[in-house]
């Protein structure tokens, strides 16, 4: 006896779950860009998407960054020259601009409104297979993500880790949640089921409004690496609070250095706000701080003291 083949060719007969990652695949696909670049010495190639109507489209720095050509395949595979518009290494953001008609472009989301266990779908070019979408989940928040460029160490915060499945040539591509919004940029793999994105919340969205406006970021710079540690149990009862930022490199003729910040250091306020975590302290990190006095409350060896920074403009190294 033959059974007859069943055909599944209509929405309505897939699982909740296919429907959800079908129908935000579809929708943010025709958004998602290979890019290929050249340098002197080697070619690369990443992920973007396109972001406005008029041709705007986010990768990662890392992608793009010393680029001396940038090219772009589209879905529907046209391949286009693409502008460099701005380049952030701290936030390992880019902005890049094509020249096309009739360009599908992805919606921005929210980061904060996520949630651990909550299904994301990747959209990227991994290994150079173009198109390519994966699924998973959102497997943790609020993780932290080290970058160096030149001798100026920045940590980018609130990143997201996904077990959605990401490799080579997913750098720079959109994760999306079930409504198609795009909630991250997809910027590293840190082991197998181990991916991360850089964040698309209120911060991300401001800086990629000035690469856009202005090509790059204005940033106070600092000079510290550090990391959320539990205080003292007499200072987490006084001060109101369970962490502090514990100092953990600081860089060779910084304003942090000559300030007189130490390793081991725990910074617990910066001008009176307080800090318990690395994004605590680059909240503060704006054009508008730059060569300002910043009062720092530091805890040393269990005495707590008062240090006076004034931070620099951050260069690009």
């Amino acid at each position: 006896m033959v059974l007859p083949l069943i055909q599944v060719d209509d929405a309505a007969e897939l699982d909740p779950y296919s429907r959800a990652v079908t129908a935000a695949a579809e929708r943010v696909s025709p958004a998602v860009v290979s890019i290929e670049t050249r340098t002197r010495r080697r070619g690369g190639n990443g992920s973007g998407f396109v972001f406005t109507p008029d041709g705007f489209v986010i990768t990662n720095s890392h992608v793009v960054h010393d680029a001396q050509r940038i090219g772009v395949a589209l879905l529907d595979g046209r391949e286009l020259p693409a502008t460099p518009v701005g380049d952030d290494p701290h936030s390992d953001l880019a902005v890049l601009r094509v020249n096309a008609p009739d360009l599908a472009y992805a919606t921005l989301g929210n980061s904060s409104a996520l949630r651990p266990g909550q299904l994301v779908v990747a959209v990227g070019n991994p290994l150079g297979f173009t198109g390519s979408v994966t699924a998973g989940v959102v497997s943790a928040l609020g993780r932290s993500l080290p970058t160096r460029n030149g001798q100026q160490v920045r940590v980018i915060d609130d990143v997201i880790q996904t077990d959605a499945a990401l490799n080579p040539g997913n750098s720079g591509g959109a994760l999306a949640d079930s409504r198609a919004r795009v909630i991250g940029i997809n910027t590293a793999v840190a082991g197998v089921g181990l991916g991360l994105a850089v964040p698309v919340n209120e911060t991300t969205q401001r800086i990629i409004g000035a690469l856009v406006r202005d090509g790059r970021v204005r940033r106070a710079h600092l000079g510290v690496a550090g990391a959320a540690r539990p205080l003292p149990p007499r200072w987490a009862e006084e001060l109101g609070r369970r962490n502090g930022l514990t100092v953990m490199e600081v860089v060779p003729g910084s304003p942090a250095e000559t300030a007189g910040l130490r390793r081991d250091d725990v910074v617990v306020e910066v001008e009176g706000r307080a800090i318990t975590r690395p994004h605590d302290l680059q909240r503060l990190m704006v054009d508008r701080a730059i060569d300002r006095f910043m009062v720092l409350r530091v805890l040393r060896n269990g005495r707590m003291q008062t240090l006076t920074a004034i931070p620099n403009e951050l260069k690009a190294a």
